[in-house]
């Protein structure tokens, strides 16, 4: 059983929804908590309460986590459409009084060698954990996160040079890269190969089950906010490489994060060493990933 944190900016795009649900459906994982950042961390972890009910998992506990940067200098973008057409605004949602800093602190420390990190939003939680307590670490067993773009794949003239959760906190990136934690970064690189369209938002939409019909809806939501039929999956492969390492080709570097006070900044240069302490996707096996998310979110409920 692999005890995880994920560490979400849940709401902004679908992506952070359909990881939660796929890690909600696979009895490998054992979600000991799901963490908010960046921007309204009230309403996504709101969200992510919503799901975790709607996937009959509300024993997994919320917590809210730093809305703004970890130097306060740069702006946060707030999307605006969080949760809509799935949140209940009457509803009373548990979320924790905990801080999420204090509880990523508190569980690695009281379990050391036996938590994954799992963050796909920007990464200020974990850098300001490891500030707080370095020996974070040492202790974590490992972080597999959805951040960055080498630009070193098959695919690299078609990827932007800079990924929207390291540009949105590079200094934080900084901190989490430097810190010698291990790590796998899951980036533009491998997750642009990933996709789902509205045939899969149909699928799940037929199955009926709750969980689905909600994540069905955020994709149609999200599909008319970027005019496009179909969405890359960055998040749900981090997941699912809980699952089957062997979905990705990795290698072995160094990560240094470029950053300065420019609005657009946080380029991740990856360089090959054998010490380093990142595990690079540069490839992925698309349809084996595709027929994993699928089967374990749809499950019996309808024929793939």
């Amino acid at each position: 059983m692999e005890r995880i944190i994920i560490d979400t900016d849940i709401g902004s795009d679908v992506d952070d929804a359909m990881a939660l649900a796929l890690a909600m459906r696979s009895p490998e994982l054992s979600i000991e908590g799901v963490t908010t950042v960046y921007g309204d961390v009230e309403v996504r972890a709101q969200l992510a309460a919503e799901l975790l009910n709607l996937g009959n998992r509300s024993d997994v506990k919320v917590y809210k986590g730093l809305e703004q940067t970890i130097l306060h200098n740069r702006e946060v973008w707030w999307a605006g459409h969080e949760g809509d057409g799935v949140l209940d605004s009457g509803k009373n949602y548990q979320i924790e009084k905990k801080h999420a800093v204090d509880f990523i602190i508190e569980i690695i420390m009281e379990n050391p060698g036996e938590i994954t990190l799992v963050p796909i939003g920007p990464l200020t939680n974990i850098a300001a954990a490891i500030i707080r307590e370095p020996e974070i670490a040492k202790n974590v067993k490992q972080i597999i996160m959805m951040a960055g773009v080498t630009r070193l794949g098959d695919n690299a003239l078609s990827l932007p040079y800079i990924e929207h959760n390291i540009k949105c906190d590079p200094e934080a990136a900084s901190v989490v890269f430097g810190s010698g934690a291990p790590i796998t970064m899951v980036g533009l690189d491998v997750t642009m190969k990933v996709l789902i369209d509205n045939n899969d938002k149909n699928k799940l939409e037929e199955s009926g089950d709750p969980l689905n019909l909600a994540l069905a809806k955020l994709i149609e939501k999200w599909f008319d906010f970027i005019k496009m039929d179909h969405s890359a999956m960055h998040d749900p492969l981090a997941i699912a490489l809980l699952l089957d390492s062997t979905l990705v080709k990795t290698e072995k570097a160094k990560v240094r994060i470029e950053y300065d006070h420019r609005p657009v900044t946080g380029q991740t240069i990856a360089i090959s060493d054998v010490h380093g302490n990142v595990d690079v996707c540069i490839d992925v096996e698309s349809e084996k990933f595709n027929k994993l998310l699928l089967e374990r979110l749809l499950q019996s409920h309808v024929k793939i």
